[in-house]
C-alpha cells in the first residue's frame, strides 16, 4: 500500500507538471481580471518594498506575472501570464515558461516582475521567445525586509511569494512570449 500511495503521489504531481508547463501564452483567461491582478501585485510589492516603486518609475518598461505557479518533484515546472508595460502604459501581453530538473520538491504560487533598464533591453523582450541567462538572480521581497534589486544583462527579477511551499527554486531557465495588444 505505501508504494502505491507514493506512485499516486508521483503521478499527482506529474500532472500537475503537465497543467502548469502547458498553459497557453500570450492573454490566456480574462484580459480584464490579468490586467486587475498585474494591477494588485505592483501594489502589493510597492507597499512590501519602497525601493520597488523606484524601480516602476525609472525602469523603461516591466512584465508583471501577477499568478505564477510552480511545481516539482525532481521535474519542475512554472507557468504565468502578465502584462508588459512601457512608460507606465501597458502595451502587450506575456507568458512564462520553466522546466528544470533538480533536487526540489513542492508548489508554490508567487508574483514576478522583470524591470528592464533602458529601451533596447524591453525591445530585446517585445522580440518574442526572450529567455533568462543562467547566471539570473531575483530578489524575494518579504514585508519590512529591503533588499537592493540589481540589474543583470538589463533585466532586474523580482519575486513576491503568495502561497505554497518549495525547495529548490530558481529563475534560470525560464523562457517568455510576447503578444502586443
Amino acid at each position: 500500500m505505501k508504494n502505491l500511495n507514493s506512485y499516486l503521489s508521483k503521478i499527482g504531481l506529474l500532472a500537475l507538471f503537465i497543467t502548469i508547463v502547458s498553459c497557453g501564452p500570450g492573454k490566456a483567461g480574462d484580459a480584464d481580471t490579468l490586467m486587475q491582478d498585474a494591477t494588485e501585485a505592483k501594489a502589493a510589492m510597492i507597499q512590501a518594498d519602497a525601493n520597488v516603486a523606484e524601480l516602476f518609475t525609472n525602469s523603461a518598461g516591466y512584465a508583471i506575472f501577477p499568478n505564477v505557479g510552480k511545481g516539482a518533484y525532481v521535474i519542475g515546472g512554472a507557468s504565468g501570464n502578465g502584462i508588459v508595460y512601457e512608460n507606465g502604459q501597458n502595451v502587450g501581453y506575456a507568458n512564462l515558461k520553466q522546466v528544470d530538473v533538480g533536487l526540489q520538491v513542492g508548489g508554490k504560487a508567487y508574483r514576478e516582475v522583470l524591470f528592464f533598464k533602458n529601451q533596447e533591453d524591453l525591445e530585446d523582450f517585445k522580440r518574442g521567445e526572450y529567455e533568462l541567462s543562467a547566471n539570473a538572480s531575483a530578489v524575494a521581497i518579504e514585508k519590512g525586509k529591503s533588499k537592493t534589486v540589481t540589474f543583470q544583462d538589463g533585466v532586474a527579477v523580482v519575486t513576491m511569494p503568495k502561497a505554497g511551499a518549495m525547495v529548490g527554486v530558481s529563475v534560470a531557465g525560464q523562457r517568455f512570449g510576447y503578444t502586443e495588444m
